[in-house]
């Protein structure tokens, strides 16, 4: 991934455009990365993806609730919070 800093990014706007259809562009401000720039086609895929595991993630929850499998939502939630820690 290239990276550009903001300034660059603003100046060089119409090469950043081209350059992000073939790979992302990471903008950086004050040294921080606060963006990327990604082709209209990488960004329908990665829609795609996530689209298709939020599919997959909830096919399995009514999997589960079929075999019951059926659990309280503070306990959901308390299984959530202890995967985050």
């Amino acid at each position: 991934m290239d990276f550009l800093n903001a300034s660059d990014a603003k100046r060089e706007f119409g090469d950043l455009l081209i350059k992000a259809q073939h790979s992302p562009i990471a903008i950086n401000k004050n040294g921080k990365q606060v963006a990327v720039v990604l082709s209209a086609a990488e960004y329908g895929r990665l829609q795609s993806m996530k689209e298709q595991y939020l599919q997959s993630a909830l096919q399995q929850g009514l999997d589960e609730i079929e075999a019951g499998n059926e659990s309280k939502g503070e306990d959901v939630i308390k299984r959530l919070r202890e995967r985050i820690k």
